[in-house]
Formats: C-alpha cells, structure tokens, sequence
C-alpha cells in the first residue's frame, strides 16, 4: 500500500501538470482555430481561458482586428495609353477564422497578390482623368472587386485607397500646358461675357440719354467735376457729332469744303 501510494502521486501530479500546460489565453480579438487529431473542431475557441491538450490538439489563433496591407507601386496603362505608377492601401479584416485557415494557405499573402493583379486590371480600363479626378468611385469599385474574392476566405475588405499616382515628367508637363490654356480660354470668356454685358449696359443707357437730352449735359458737367477734382488745367469741351453732321450738310449747300 505504501508502495503505490508514491506512485498515485507521481501520476496525479503529471496529470495536473498536463492540464496546466494546455492551458492557453486568448485575447478579445483572438480566435483559435482548432485542429483535433488532424481534425478541425466546427467552432473556433475564444476568446479567454481554453484548453489544447498536447500531442492531441494544434491550435492556429487568428487575428480579428482591421489590418493595413500596402500594395507596392504597379506599371499601370490606362485606356487612353498613358503609363503610371500607382500604389494603394487595402483595410481588411477576418470575420471567419476557419475559413480563412481552411479555404487558403496565406489569406495575408493571397490577399496581397489579389489586390495588386486587381489594380492593374481595374485601372487600366479607365482613362487619366477619370484616374486623377475619380477616385472614390475607383476605390469603391476595387473594393468591390476585392471583397467578392476574398469573401469565401472569411476575409472581409473594408475600404480601398488609391494612394499615389506618379506621372512621368513629360505628362506632367502636358498636363500643367493643358491647365493653363483651360485657364486661358475661362479668362477670355469672362472677359467676353463682361464686354458683351458692359454693351448692354451702354446701350440701355444711350436710350435712356435719348429720352432725356438734358441727361447729356448733366453728365457732361459731372464729367467736368471729376476732372477738376484731380487739379487738372485741361479743360475738355465734347462737340456732339450731330452738331459736325449738321455743319457739313450746310456747308454742303453753300458749296463749300465737305467736312467728315
């Protein structure tokens, strides 16, 4: 009896060093997927204090935070044949972890070669503007795209970002020689449209000043005012044109020199 008692306590204690030692913590973002003799148990553990008994279990934890995934700059060549380099950043998270251990072998690594083979493909069915001045509704289209694929991973892509854009020297060059002529051409319709409004402007007041022909001495005399207000000596005096019209017809009847 003495003999076996030492050797229940041995037995006893290797148990409880067993339990001990397949204790495992998982945090709140942490599931562990679980695999039984090569078998993987229907639910994922955590998170909390869970058991992966030695030899028995292997257990995979998987992150269920939002996680960054950049893609490196691509040769892109958009539609209307103008070469770019573009690069991105990609949101994504797990909402699987089975799936994502189970449907593929590196859901980060796979994500990332999607995503790059993706952009490529995407951007160059659109032209460079629509690149340079749309671009929420590209990364909202690449997101799209990228969250249909990763779906069956248990991989769910939350935004897309469009990062950079590098042109070559000369195409920036065209481009800035485009802006400036698109500035150009908006100037000179302004100044058409405040010509064309200024032409208004007078012939409503020659009609005015027709109505009213004291009006023109009035603005005469104001005229005279301003002049006066600047210490000019100059004395401008209009001669109405009527009056040289009126002056040649008589000339024309006493048959004198013609005045124009």
């Amino acid at each position: 009896m003495s003999d076996t008692a030492p050797i229940s306590m041995i037995a006893v204690l290797m148990v409880v060093i067993y339990f001990l030692s397949s204790i495992r913590i998982l945090r709140e973002y942490e599931r562990g997927v679980i695999f039984r003799l090569g078998r993987v148990l229907p639910l994922p553990k955590g998170p909390g204090l869970i058991l992966v008994f030695a030899q028995v279990d292997r257990m995979v934890r998987v992150s269920l935070r939002i996680d960054t995934l950049e893609v490196p700059k691509q040769d892109v060549i958009t539609r209307d044949n103008v070469t770019v380099k573009v690069n991105a950043v990609i949101y994504f998270r797990v909402i699987d972890a089975k799936l994502a251990i189970l449907e593929v072998t590196n859901f980060l690594y796979s994500t990332s070669q999607l995503a790059q083979t993706t952009l490529r493909s995407v951007l160059g069915e659109v032209d460079l503007d629509d690149l340079l001045s749309s671009r929420e509704r590209l990364n909202t289209r690449l997101q799209s795209i990228l969250d249909g694929h990763t779906a069956p991973w248990g991989v769910k892509v939350t935004m897309v970002e469009v990062k950079q854009v590098d042109l070559a020297e000369q195409m920036i060059r065209a481009i800035a020689r485009q802006a400036e002529a698109e500035r150009e051409r908006r100037a000179k319709v302004i100044h058409a449209e405040g010509e064309f409004m200024a032409a208004e402007k007078l012939a409503m007041a020659a009609e005015m000043i027709q109505k009213q022909p004291a009006a023109i001495q009035l603005r005469y005399l104001q005229t005279l005012v301003e002049i006066g207000a600047e210490k000019n000596t100059t004395v401008v005096f209009p001669l109405p044109v009527d009056l040289l019209s009126s002056l040649g017809r008589a000339l024309d009847r006493w048959g004198g020199p013609k005045v124009e």
